[in-house]
């Protein structure tokens, strides 16, 4: 196993090192592009592809990027549908930053001439 495999497979989203402290505590937000997302259909087992973006506006934390990026890389080998690939990021996410704002917007790649956009705002949640 490559070092960049066992990073990934050992990461923990929830431990506090992937947090820093929000030095800021006016409104502001934080918007971030994850091209290069990978999973695996459930069914088929072929890859899928999308950009993942992320908004939020933090409150007391803001997410280290290397945290970000290795939990993303995450998902590339596990089988797992569009619309829980979205609801797990957004749901992990908002449970972690605890943010005053937090919008997912994946965005699939086209396969079989279907072209899938999930969108999940605070704004629009219970």
């Amino acid at each position: 196993m490559k070092y960049g495999e066992k990073e990934i497979i050992e990461f923990d989203i929830g431990k506090d090192e992937n947090y820093w402290t929000n030095e800021h505590p006016k409104n502001y937000t934080i918007s971030i592009e994850l091209p290069e997302f990978m999973c695996k259909c459930p069914r088929s087992g072929y890859p899928d592809f999308a950009t993942i973006y992320l908004e939020y506006r933090p409150d007391k934390k803001v997410i280290e990027l290397k945290a970000l990026k290795l939990y993303i890389n995450s998902f590339m080998d596990r089988y797992i549908s569009h619309e829980n690939t979205a609801n797990e990021i957004y749901d992990t996410l908002k449970k972690y930053l605890e943010p005053k704002w937090i919008k997912i917007v994946a965005d699939f790649n086209p396969r079989g001439n279907v072209h899938t956009v999930i969108t999940i705002d605070s704004d629009q949640t219970h």
